[in-house]
């Protein structure tokens, strides 16, 4: 084997030590800085996007905290704008029940004069009923017809007036 023979190691190492020189110098000039600048690079453009995203959690936090502090507001005149309906609507109501009430009491108040109408005129015609057919019993009975003030009187007496 060429490798193991001592006497080719000489020339070997010298070619072994300018290949590496001249490999070095290239990586070393041209490699490593160009590498160095786009790590670099990266690394400014990572910090400029946090500080881009940083900047855009707290524009999202004001812009919410301002929605929050709209919608709270909201709700308050939507609350304010609902009880003013509620008493409002509660005042018409009571308004109108009062006038149906009095419309109502008075219904009630001309009903209540008809049945009484109604009850004296029943009561008059009772005692004219009351007095025909008492006169037409006593002339079945007995054969005599008796006098409208005679069976008149009958009746208010049997009636207890």
């Amino acid at each position: 084997m060429p490798q193991l023979d001592v006497n080719g190691w000489p020339p070997q190492l010298f070619w072994l030590a300018i290949t590496f020189i001249t490999l070095y110098i290239v990586i070393s000039r041209y490699v490593v800085p160009r590498t160095g600048g786009v790590i670099e690079a990266r690394k400014t453009q990572v910090a400029s996007d946090l500080a881009a995203a940083q900047k855009l959690k707290s524009d999202t936090d004001s812009a919410i905290a301002a929605y929050e502090a709209s919608l709270a507001e909201a709700r308050q005149k939507a609350h304010a704008i609902g009880q003013e309906v509620r008493e409002k609507l509660g005042a018409e109501t009571d308004k109108e029940r009062a006038r149906l009430d009095g419309q109502l009491a008075q219904k009630i108040a001309d009903a209540e004069k008809l049945i009484s109408d109604a009850k004296t005129k029943a009561l008059a015609d009772v005692h004219q009923v009351a007095s025909d057919i008492a006169g037409d019993i006593t002339a079945s009975l007995t054969g005599i017809k008796a006098g409208a003030a005679d069976i008149a009187a009958a009746v208010d007496r049997a009636a207890g007036k």
